[in-house]
């Protein structure tokens, strides 16, 4: 399951999704979306664990506080495939 989690304190990391999110289950990845220009957080990130502890996780910590901040978690919408190009 694809969690996505908005708010993020600007200075949060990959490593403090993982300490967030572990004591629900187990994490196949976290990630913070970051601005490619400048290098710096874009304030969401992503997490990806089973639909079971991922529906743990969203009850328990949506609109709870992390890093002074209030984070939203909710079910991530899936990457569309990205279609298929044709050379000419």
């Amino acid at each position: 399951m694809n969690i996505f989690v908005s708010s993020l304190n600007f200075r949060a990391r990959k490593e403090d999704l993982i300490e967030l999110f572990s004591p629900y289950g187990e994490i196949s990845s976290a990630r913070i979306i970051v601005n490619k220009e400048t290098r710096r957080s874009r304030g969401y990130g992503f997490v990806e664990m089973s639909e079971e502890d991922g529906l743990k996780a969203i009850a328990a910590l949506n609109g709870t506080e992390h890093m002074g901040r209030t984070i939203n978690v909710a079910v991530g919408n899936e990457r569309p495939a990205k279609p298929e190009t044709q050379e000419l």
